[in-house]
């Protein structure tokens, strides 16, 4: 939600220090988001009700959930009459993704601590 956002801090949601790539792994460390995430990109659009239908959780946690996916910006919703439909937002996403995969790519070029030469940072000195 744009203008209807709740601007107190939430349960669950990263620091703002964290960037975007910490929100979106905050609130994709939590399952039941991440189930709610996936039945929102399955379904299209789903509004809260409809989503704690699915869910053992009631729909006020629903939407304290869905709340904490669109601080991270993993989720949008428009009021449409008095609900609020949700759709997913693949760009912030896809944006953590690629930052993990170059995360990736530069672990996989540095080498072990056994394998720096000695005396540089990190090298194993030995006893």
């Amino acid at each position: 939600m744009t203008e209807d956002r709740i601007e107190h801090e939430i349960p669950g949601a990263a620091p703002p220090q964290a960037g975007p790539a910490g929100a979106v792994l905050a609130a994709l460390a939590d399952p039941t988001r991440r189930h709610l995430l996936d039945l929102v990109a399955a379904g299209g659009e789903a509004t809260a009700t409809t989503l704690a239908e699915r869910l053992p959780v009631s729909r006020q946690a629903v939407v304290k959930h869905l709340t904490v996916l669109d601080g991270a910006g993993l989720v949008t919703g428009r009021r449409a009459g008095r609900e609020v439909r949700y759709t997913v937002r693949p760009a912030t996403l896809e944006a953590t993704a690629r930052w993990m995969s170059a995360l990736a790519a530069d672990w996989g070029r540095q080498p072990a601590p056994n394998e720096r030469p000695t005396g540089a940072p990190g090298a194993d000195t030995g006893p």
